[in-house]
């Protein structure tokens, strides 16, 4: 349903929580290298649960060469605390790509200054940021709520 990309993860446990949250949003995770830990590894199973091998997964060297496999027209957004546009005021569509950076620097700023009409935030008061795989569950869950109500052929959480 939509893509989850996260650029060069570093906690495993992170990408594990994420994992799942795709998995039970029929939505696809693209990690982006470098990886901060093995796919093999122990706490990112751990995370995942038994659920780690059903994930939709995909692996790249970088996201030049993920948006260059993907279709021109594609939507990428990218969560950023640098942003004043709130995430819950995108129209979400099936297929657009979620981008998430690292859990300590986040997204570079090239990419933010390349994409100022696609950043988006999540509203907060009294912290910096969220832990990634919180921010993911807030913008998927949202994105995937929209398609519901717009009445997606099998799109349901009932």
């Amino acid at each position: 349903m939509f893509n989850v990309i996260l650029v060069e993860p570093e906690i495993p446990p992170n990408t594990g929580n994420i994992g799942r949250l795709c998995l039970a949003t029929r939505s696809t995770l693209h990690l982006v290298k470098p990886l901060g830990f093995s796919i093999d590894d122990r706490a990112l199973k751990r995370a995942g649960l038994d659920y780690w091998p059903e994930v939709k997964l995909r692996l790249w060297d970088s996201l030049g060469e993920l948006q260059t496999a993907h279709n021109p027209v594609t939507r990428y957004f990218y969560l950023s605390t640098k942003s004043d546009r709130p995430y819950h005021a995108i129209e979400f569509r099936p297929g657009d790509f979620l981008v998430f950076g690292r859990e300590t620097k986040g997204l570079p700023e090239s990419l933010l200054e390349a994409n100022p009409d696609r950043l988006l935030t999540i509203p907060m008061q009294g912290t910096r940021s969220l832990n990634v795989a919180t921010a993911v569950a807030l913008v998927l869950f949202e994105a995937v709520r929209q398609q519901c109500i717009a009445g997606q052929p099998g799109v349901s959480f009932e």
